[in-house]
């Protein structure tokens, strides 16, 4: 990756090591979809085989896709765990997608890399319960023991007989049989897999690349018109009145009225709705719109106003404790060396390619609607109470995202829909503009840490103080805007001290992806350096030091593979390894302006580390000439493809919110609006190479959509600051920022 940087921007990205670069880098009420210690499940039950599987008499094999597909690969990755137990070849077996049933299909969402763990062993248990209907109805075909019946590419043998039969000729017979108990159930040998574990293209990859109509914006139903939603600039902001009949004299436009909305800023915002025959006519005449709103006293506040506060903040006591161990005050006062250094980091828009849409169609009492959403029965539950209807009146049909990263978490856009709906009696599509999505997005909150680390005249890390300062009142943070106290290098360090104050404000965030991680993972990573670098070790080999450190106050007993909480260090120093291996870390050569640097991150069950290889030269280009990833994510790499595919998205994504990506709040409304403001990595900056290898653990399997991202901006800070040794200028980029 290569960009241009001037004084000021460089100050900004070579201070990380000072702290003082502000860098773009979950879920409350979603939150408790994903969260991470949930609430003890009820016994596990056997899903359905016939939900899932249908097979024809040619022994075409048809598997449903139960998740929400928004480019992490699902669609593809969770048949292939059925297909594979089921024992067909994967060349026989086609996708279709599920509409919203959780009675039939578990919990159908997408977010928290939550798909592979959720999934993986229920929908092996699908595959194999009717593999052994099968195998049972072949046995009474033949009059054999079904023990002595073997299958294989959709095919049942009797070795003694020398009997063959095609899945497709015994499928009736077999269904109408009762499933399997998971008690009986034989689920295959991991090293017996034919489809797990390889290299499979995505089941859409042909049709996206011949550009075919598959994605949620695409779709139309017969009879629909279209619909803008029109929101003040203000987050919150209320209409008073607009010219509505003069809207609706222009050409093609059938309804203009308000919408009173509610007072929750990640629902059913105040607005305008223009319904017109097609959304040029729509969009054209919201154009002549003329609206005069109520801005409420969210125009009064700036991320100026907000970074003032937060330093303002920073001097005084503390109002919340996260987490407290040991005396980390006294232990400060008596380390050997003491660094010291402030971050923050902006809100970011979630960018996603595809904007906001919605079709949906109210009739006889009863709501059907075409969303991409992400939490889909999160969705149906609010456009419920939003129409005042039964969630069992409405129909949720799944529908392709492009992109979401989090954003589709939030259903606010589904329930404008339905709103609408309800109001015109005919099929709606509601289709947000690019100034839409990123002017009135759920930002990936801001933050600022201010932080001291102590340090023994051996080097080695005694104490750490943060004070966070977020968004939120009291004790309440803003969604996504919380600080996990289990946060590494939380129970590695003896006297620890995490503290946060809060500012009130008014503008809505959510999660994006890798919730939280996205931003403190830059935080602590880069900070770690700093320390490593006052202590004169090696960042790796002082990342290894801390992690071999006695544990102080784990939390116990705590699975280590359910989320954002305490890291499991053997794992993290088995990432670290092999990624010390695959970057020849121990065999760089340093040289002015060019370095290598290092971070990890544990987030969401996944394990990543990241090296990027960076440098600066003497006009202050910065280029990223590779990356390298190494990954635990358990035991199964179920896609191969797809799991590098996303690894190196999350690369390239990490870089975006490095280099190009901020969202200004000014007088209560977004600078940033669209992508000339708000610009992506380009492929010509992209880098070179992104190579990503799998550790293979005995541990559960789990996603890395979230995982991968936040050790990039680190990794890449860390090695900016190895090629150029700015420390001098830290402080003035400090308060430059700050």
């Amino acid at each position: 990756m290569e960009t241009l940087l001037n004084r000021r921007s460089f100050l900004r990205v070579t201070a990380l090591t000072g702290g003082g670069m502000m860098i773009a880098s979950y879920f409350e009420p979603v939150a408790d979809v994903f969260a991470q210690a949930p609430a003890a499940a009820p016994a596990p039950t056997l899903w359905p085989p016939s939900a899932f599987i249908k097979i024809a008499p040619d022994g075409i094999v048809t598997i449903v896709a139960k998740n929400p597909e928004i480019g992490q690969g699902v669609k593809t990755s969770l048949p292939m765990i059925i297909a594979d137990e089921l024992d067909v070849d994967w060349k026989d077996v086609r996708i279709e997608q599920a509409d919203l049933d959780p009675a039939k299909y578990g919990p159908q969402n997408a977010g928290g890399s939550t798909a592979t763990p959720t999934n993986w062993t229920p929908l092996r248990q699908v595959g194999a319960a009717a593999r052994q209907m099968l195998v049972a109805a072949a046995a009474q075909e033949w009059n054999v023991p079904a023990a002595e019946i073997t299958t294989g590419s959709g095919k049942l043998m009797h070795a003694r007989s020398n009997r063959t039969l095609g899945y497709g000729a015994i499928a009736t017979k077999a269904a109408a049989l009762t499933p399997p108990t998971l008690e009986s159930l034989k689920l295959k040998d991991p090293k017996d897999y034919k489809i797990i574990g390889k290299p499979t293209p995505g089941v859409d990859n042909a049709a996206i690349v011949v550009g075919k109509p598959i994605y949620s914006i695409d779709l139309t139903v017969p009879n629909m018109l279209w619909a803008v939603y029109d929101k003040c600039p203000v987050f919150a902001g209320k209409p008073v009145s607009a010219n509505l009949d003069e809207i609706k004299a222009m050409p093609g436009v059938r309804h203009a009225f308000i919408v009173a909305g509610t007072a929750d800023l990640r629902a059913l915002m105040p607005g305008v709705a223009i319904v017109a025959d097609s959304w040029w006519q729509a969009q054209s005449a919201r154009k002549k719109l003329q609206v005069k709103w109520d801005e409420g006293a969210t125009a009064q506040q700036s991320s100026e106003g907000y970074a003032q506060r937060a330093l303002e903040l920073s001097k005084a006591t503390p109002v919340n404790t996260l987490r407290t161990d040991g005396n980390v005050d006294t232990a400060l006062q008596s380390a050997a060396k003491v660094v010291e250094a402030a971050y923050a980091y902006p809100f970011l828009s979630h960018a996603q390619l595809e904007p906001e849409n919605t079709i949906a169609h109210f009739s006889n009492g009863k709501l059907e609607v075409w969303s991409p959403s992400q939490t889909p029965a999160q969705g149906r539950a609010a456009v419920a109470m939003a129409l005042g209807i039964q969630e069992s009146d409405i129909t949720w049909h799944i529908v392709k995202s492009g992109g979401g990263f989090g954003r589709r978490l939030t259903n606010d856009y589904a329930i404008e829909a339905g709103v609408i709906a309800k109001q015109i009696g005919v099929p709606v599509k509601v289709l947000w503009t690019r100034e839409d999505d990123m002017a009135h997005d759920h930002y990936r909150p801001a933050g600022f840490h201010f932080l001291k680390a102590g340090l023994d005249a051996s080097g080695k890390p005694v104490a750490w103080r943060n004070h966070f300062v977020s968004f939120g009142e009291g004790a309440t943070y803003s969604n996504s805007a919380n600080l996990t106290p289990t946060e590494f290098p939380a129970t590695f360090v003896p006297h620890l001290g995490v503290y946060s104050s809060l500012i009130p404000f008014g503008v809505p965030t959510g999660a994006m992806r890798a919730p939280r991680t996205n931003a403190y993972s830059w935080v602590f990573q880069s900070f770690i350096d700093e320390m490593a670098n006052a202590a004169g070790k090696d960042p790796i080999q002082f990342r290894l030091d801390i992690l071999s450190m006695p544990r102080v106050n784990p939390a116990n007993p705590r699975p280590a593979n359910i989320g954002d909480g305490e890291v499991d260090a053997e794992r993290v120093r088995g990432v670290l390894e092999l990624l010390k291996e695959k970057s020849g870390w121990a065999s760089r050569k340093p040289s002015s302006g060019r370095a290598l640097g290092v971070a990890f991150q544990f987030a969401h069950r996944g394990y990543f580390g990241t090296v990027a290889d960076v440098s600066v030269d003497a006009n202050n280009k910065v280029k990223v000439h590779k990356v390298w990833v190494v990954g635990d994510m358990g035991s199964q790499v179920i896609n191969p493809s797809e799991a590098v595919n996303v690894s190196q998205g999350a690369v390239m994504e990490a870089l975006s919110a490095l280099m190009s990506w901020e969202i200004t709040i000014a007088r209560g409304r977004a600078v940033q609006t669209n992508f000339h403001q708000y610009q992506p990595v380009r492929m010509a900056q992209a880098p070179p190479d992104i190579q990503v290898d799998f550790r293979i653990t005995n541990n559960p399997p789990t996603g890395l959509g979230e995982p991968a991202l936040p050790p990039t901006i680190p990794a890449v800070c860390n090695a900016i600051f190895a090629a150029t040794g700015k420390t001098d200028q830290n402080a003035a980029a400090r308060e430059e920022r700050l």
